[in-house]
């Protein structure tokens, strides 16, 4: 961090905390919302939001989403298909999101001069967030952004099946 505002942060901080959202705006923002509820009532945490560049370019760019002193940006490359593209190749998406950004993540991790990630903040579709934690010691927290009744559903979507309530999606 710089000087002014941040060295006063960085000294205050017990709990790092990294955050790494499904590179998605209907994942970013409940994320976001979540990491500045911590930041406006913990101050002593420090918040590392990690986003690909393509996603810290739109974010910037939108002066809602400049967030608290101590939540900052981290990136890492764009290494999936972009934003304004990915729906003509979901699947290609998919796989690089599955793929290719876990070991990203964790190139970011080695390069950090943040001591000791207390948590990982991870959206529950990102998988490979649970390997890194394991790997480095960290405690992993799953995030699922969207309703307890989404979740009910795919939770027991086995059981909608064997009782006839959907057909398989298979």
């Amino acid at each position: 961090m710089g000087s002014g505002t941040g060295d006063q942060v960085e000294s205050r901080i017990k709990c790092n905390i990294i955050a790494i959202p499904y590179p998605g705006r209907g994942h970013i923002n409940p994320m976001m919302n979540l990491c500045k509820l911590i930041a406006s009532t913990r101050p002593d945490i420090l918040i590392t939001f990690v986003v690909t560049e393509e996603w810290h370019k739109l974010l910037s760019s939108d002066p809602n989403e400049f967030p608290p002193a101590n939540i900052q940006f981290g990136t890492i490359p764009n290494v999936l298909p972009s934003e304004t593209s990915r729906g003509k190749n979901f699947s290609a998406f998919l796989e690089a999101l599955f793929t290719e950004m876990g070991p990203e993540v964790e190139s970011f991790l080695d390069r950090i001069e943040i001591p000791n990630p207390s948590l990982i903040l991870s959206d529950t579709y990102l998988r490979w967030a649970l390997k890194i934690g394991k790997k480095r010691n960290i405690d992993v927290a799953s995030f699922w952004t969207t309703s307890a009744t989404m979740f009910s559903i795919l939770h027991h979507y086995d059981l909608l099946l064997q009782n006839g309530h959907f057909t398989s999606i298979c």
